[in-house]
């Protein structure tokens, strides 16, 4: 017995419309294709300049300041503020990666 691995995805026809209208583009699985892509650039730009707020404030990427972190040979790097920064950091280079991997996906 064969499979189908293909999805169909059925929307109102108001979502339709409005990814007509938000994209131009008549095809509502093109369009919506188009507004996942625009979708994932605006939030890695949110994502970039969040991390480059921290690169201002501590004057180094993320891995320079990792590895800074790792050889513990800066106790006022684990100051409450600091160690929240880099976590927050952390977690804006993992996003910006898993959001890089999901926009090539969708090339």
């Amino acid at each position: 017995m064969a499979t189908n691995d293909h999805s169909v995805l059925t929307l109102p026809k108001n979502t339709a419309s409005a990814l007509r209208e938000l994209t131009g583009e008549s095809r509502p699985d093109v369009a919506l294709l188009l507004m996942l892509r625009n979708a994932i650039a605006y939030e890695m730009e949110q994502v970039a300049a969040e991390a480059r707020a921290f690169e201002n404030k501590y004057q180094m990427t993320f891995e320079e300041y990792r590895r800074r972190w790792e050889s513990e040979e800066r106790p006022e790097d684990y100051r409450w503020e600091v160690e929240r920064d880099y976590l927050e950091w952390e977690a804006l280079v993992t996003r910006k990666n898993r959001l890089s991997d999901i926009h090539n996906w969708l090339v």
